[in-house]
């Protein structure tokens, strides 16, 4: 275990000899073409990591174990409390099931560069459909099942895919979702029925592929699928889109890279998680969010690991054990969960009866993300896990931390309620609105230095334009994380919040401004503000204030069932949208502003300060009354 000066040592080297740094980290991939440099700057802001390289990434994640004697090691292991099965796959299997599979939608037309959309539950198949589509050189956009047809057209129309990947439906404790109807009507919103449909058909639900002609089954397609072997491709060639919510509502589709994202991914397998060939990493999120893309498909894999993919909730499926059964069971050495998780299933077991039952000596370390670990939580866990949990943060558009305890590698004092300290290549500092450095311990926008190292964004999807003005416009010569927060005196930093209007839904990240777009559509409704609160479980939650139009007589529990269903339809179940409040007038400016952040406070119950802008003090007033009445 190294020290706190060789972390220093490190992250300085990295930001001083950032091409020394990162050649040597590309080491641990197999190229086709060995780079002979990092990074290509001839493009600035848009930046290129090892521009002269070639790889392909389902290659050094399957492939290469197998020539190198690993073929019968545990690759993926799905585990479904839903259904109580358990399967294992090997690194011989899984390879062989991916080679077929990319045989499968080679003969659907699909080709170096062309999307492939997939639209999956938490099943093997996903991963499959995952790597198979990097071995063709194509690149893949997940999307979350539990997203509503109109999210899901709006990614069909930006991605333009050759085809979609899909099952019948995801399975949840109380009911069953079923995913074809959706899928066809968002293809028919996107206008885009043409495309190639395979479907992964699950038993006990209602529709089928019999009811969409030209739709193709899976496991019919893999009977007689030609093997496709791995296509070398570019290391700036897109490897995958992930979708993530703008503040306009819009989505944004963030490009990742093969080759950056090959090297970042690596590194901070053995150097932060301290995961290494033969250990079980079980990253409880979802193949539609970045931490299933990153820590449960491909970091695991490139490090020759064994992953998890669980089908179940942390409580319910059947009860607050689930997670130490999967542990158990599994022999899990490091697991990565979100915080709110661990709070759902303190909620449910407070004492932590049900872990007594579990033995968890396999557990080496708890990583949680998503949203920031509080305290108490922290706590909690750490006691009753008597492990290392070590809270990390970073961002869909990073793809992987930007602060961590690299427990891999050093030995870092941990801190409740800091996600540690800035991984090499991020050059992290805290400025104030102008762009200004602010002393240790003063809150501020928190920003990151260009160049990004490997592995984050290198653009959104056929938007340049739209990359430079989300995120590097408003700091001169930085990236905005749209987050603020503090640096204390040990170079610890801690994340208070957000600057924009994206709330963090038990990890979700969601638009309050796409909320307030659906809310508006409401024959009712003049005008709505929609907030995230502090929710002790998820987070934070959506809370929506609305405006009645004049003389419009409408009854209020009907108008709020009306605007749940209406999100619920629009947005989809993850919003957890369900709580509406009727104002005379919301908060503004004199300009018309609404004030979001002061309402914000109001509801959370934070101190506040009237701004001098404001049209009429008496309707903050009023505010405070409903909010918080007999205050």
């Amino acid at each position: 275990m190294g020290t706190n000066s060789s972390y220093q040592d490190t992250y300085d080297r990295s930001l001083a000899q950032p091409e020394q740094f990162w050649l040597e980290a590309s080491s641990a991939i197999s190229w086709s073409i060995t780079p002979s440099r990092a990074l290509d700057s001839s493009h600035a802001p848009l930046y290129g990591w090892f521009p002269e390289g070639a790889l392909n990434t389902c290659y050094n994640a399957l492939d290469r174990h197998v020539l190198a004697g690993r073929g019968e090691q545990d690759a993926l292991v799905y585990d479904s409390a839903m259904l109580g099965i358990q399967r294992r796959y090997s690194y011989a299997e899984l390879t062989d099931l991916v080679s077929r599979f990319a045989g499968v939608l080679r003969g659907c037309g699909v080709g170096k560069g062309d999307r492939v959309l997939i639209y999956m539950p938490m099943i093997p198949e996903a991963v499959v459909a995952m790597l198979a589509t990097a071995r063709l050189g194509a690149v893949h956009s997940v999307v979350f099942g539990g997203f509503a047809p109109k999210e899901l057209a709006a990614r069909i129309k930006d991605a333009a895919p050759v085809a979609v990947v899909t099952a019948s439906g995801g399975i949840e404790p109380s009911r069953r979702i079923e995913y074809l109807p959706a899928v066809a009507e968002a293809l028919e919103l996107a206008g885009a029925t043409d495309i190639a449909v395979l479907v992964k058909a699950r038993e006990g639900f209602t529709s089928s592929i019999s009811e969409q002609a030209g739709w193709l089954d899976w496991d019919t397609e893999m009977t007689l699928a030609v093997p496709a072997a791995p296509l070398s491709v570019k290391a700036t060639d897109p490897l995958y889109i992930l979708y993530t919510s703008g503040t306009t509502g819009a989505p944004k589709g963030v490009v990742r890279d093969n080759g950056g994202h090959a090297v970042a991914l690596a590194w901070t397998m053995e150097n932060v998680y301290g995961v290494r060939p033969g250990d079980v990493m079980w990253a409880a999120s979802d193949v539609g969010w970045v931490v299933g893309h990153s820590y449960m498909v491909y970091g695991p894999l490139l490090a020759g690991a064994t992953s998890i993919i669980y089908e179940g909730k942390p409580v319910g499926t059947p009860d607050a054990g689930a997670f130490w059964r999967v542990v158990r069971d599994h022999k899990v050495n490091v697991l990565f969960t979100a915080p709110t998780v661990l709070r759902a299933i303190r909620k449910a077991d407070p004492d932590a009866t049900l872990l007594a039952g579990y033995d968890l000596s396999s557990l080496r370390t708890l990583f949680a993300a998503g949203e920031r670990l509080d305290t108490d939580t922290y706590h909690w866990v750490s006691k009753v896990l008597g492990v290392p949990v070590v809270d990390h943060w970073w961002q869909t558009e990073t793809g992987w931390a930007i602060c961590a305890n690299p427990r891999g590698s050093y030995s870092l004092a941990i801190k409740a309620g800091s996600p540690s300290v800035p991984l090499p290549g991020y050059r992290l500092n805290i400025v104030d609105g102008n762009g200004s450095n602010v002393p240790r311990g003063t809150e501020g926008n928190i920003v990151l230095g260009l160049p990004l190292p490997p592995g984050t964004l290198t653009t959104l999807w056929k938007n340049d334009e739209g990359f430079v003005s989300s995120y590097l416009k408003m700091f001169e010569g930085y990236y905005a994380t749209g987050d603020f927060g503090f640096l204390d005196q040990d170079g610890y930093l801690f994340v208070m919040g957000r600057t924009d209007d994206v709330i963090n839904v038990a990890g979700h990240r969601l638009s309050t401004g796409a909320m307030e777009q659906v809310i508006g559509q409401h024959p009712a409704v003049a005008e709505c503000a929609v907030i995230g609160i502090l929710d002790p479980l998820k987070g934070q939650r959506p809370s929506s204030y609305v405006v009645l139009k004049s003389g419009f007589d409408v009854h209020e529990e009907i108008l709020i069932q009306e605007l749940v269903d209406m999100v619920r339809r629009d947005i989809g179940p993850v919003a957890d949208f369900k709580q509406v409040t009727v104002l005379e007038a919301l908060p503004k400016t004199r300009s018309g502003k609404i004030l979001r952040k002061t309402m914000r406070q109001i509801a959370d119950g934070e101190a506040f300060v009237v701004p001098s802008t404001i049209d009429d003090a008496g309707v903050i007033d009023e505010f405070m009354r409903i909010v918080h009445p007999g205050r």
